[in-house]
């Protein structure tokens, strides 16, 4: 039997450890404080987090450090944070495809989705449905009708992407025969979509995309956000579409620490970044390369949020029958 002694002196070590933990919170931060990037520099993410680093920087009071570790689809530099203290200094700059989709997507990847806390939302990318420029469409109606009684091919960079998950809930959705043509990397994509070799894909509405709708490579029909892309107002929203009102999907990216981080900590941090994302330079440099920076949330309604996203995609994988490889 456990003496009262014993029990007195766990409480009071659980007591003193929440009291240190606590003050530590109070006092945060008082060092600088480091981004991962989990992929190399140069690339859409690592731009955001440059982007935002001066606006964080005055809004947290502290130097800002980017860190940039690629591999194993950005899970390396994801478990690189949650292997080091859960005290908000080492921090994550991370997208749904490398939080959740890679855990269920790689057997090498080896964290769960849930040990990470999303602090905040810095920018949305929404998806377009691009098809080959010859084909005799302009909008999904006519591209359902031209679809129906053919075989469909459409192409994703990879078993278990968003691009490949997106696909198989189109194909359920429209019940349309639809060949899944895997590539290696996206930049293949958009040449063999130009050169008229695939029918199909989903693509981010960023970066060289809206170039290439303009320079007629390829044309993008649909939209799968709720609302029209302020650079291509003529693509409808799909869950517009009869039957399709779930077919929502975008790209966010947003500040993540471990999920054991304490919430005075977490709250700083969401603070700190909602105040920066409202800044003229930052809000400018976003909608540049066509990525919408959303309204500031509450940590309580990201927690929400990433619940329903992590539930959300797990279901989509499930019923893709899309297995960890």
């Amino acid at each position: 039997m456990i003496s009262r002694r014993t029990i007195s002196s766990l409480l009071a070590g659980l007591l003193s450890s929440l009291m240190v933990l606590s003050a530590s919170a109070q006092g945060f931060p008082n060092k600088m404080v480091t981004v991962m990037v989990p992929y190399p520099a140069g690339g859409p993410s690592d731009a955001v987090a440059r982007l935002v680093q001066v606006e964080y920087e005055k809004s947290l009071g502290q130097k800002m450090m980017v860190e940039n570790l690629g591999g194993v689809s950005g899970a390396l530099g994801i478990q690189k944070v949650l292997s080091a203290p859960a005290d908000g200094y080492y921090q994550l700059l991370g997208t749904p495809m490398e939080l959740v989709m890679a855990p269920l997507a790689l057997s090498a990847v080896k964290f769960k989705p849930e040990e990470v806390r999303l602090a905040s939302l810095l920018g949305r990318t929404s998806i377009g449905l691009a098809v080959r420029k010859d084909l005799p469409v302009n909008n999904l109606t006519e591209f359902l009708a031209w679809a129906k009684g053919k075989q469909v091919s459409y192409a994703s960079i990879g078993q278990g992407s968003l691009y490949h998950i997106m696909g198989e809930r189109f194909k359920t959705l429209t019940g349309l025969d639809m060949l899944h043509v895997p590539y290696k990397a996206a930049v293949q994509i958009y040449t063999d979509l130009g050169g008229n070799n695939v029918d199909m894909a989903f693509v981010p509405v960023a970066g060289p995309i809206i170039g290439m709708v303009k320079d007629n490579r390829f044309k993008i029909i649909g939209i799968s956000s709720t609302a029209p892309h302020p650079q291509l107002p003529e693509a409808a929203p799909i869950s517009a579409q009869r039957g399709m009102s779930d077919f929502v999907f975008d790209i966010w990216i947003g500040l993540q620490v471990s999920k054991n981080t304490p919430d005075a900590v977490v709250q700083k941090l969401n603070q700190a970044m909602n105040e920066a994302i409202k800044s003229e330079g930052f809000v400018k440099g976003m909608t540049t390369t066509g990525s919408q920076v959303p309204a500031g949330m509450s940590v309580a309604d990201l927690d929400k949020f990433y619940t329903q996203e992590v539930s959300r995609y797990r279901a989509l994988f499930k019923a893709a029958n899309v297995e960890p490889q």
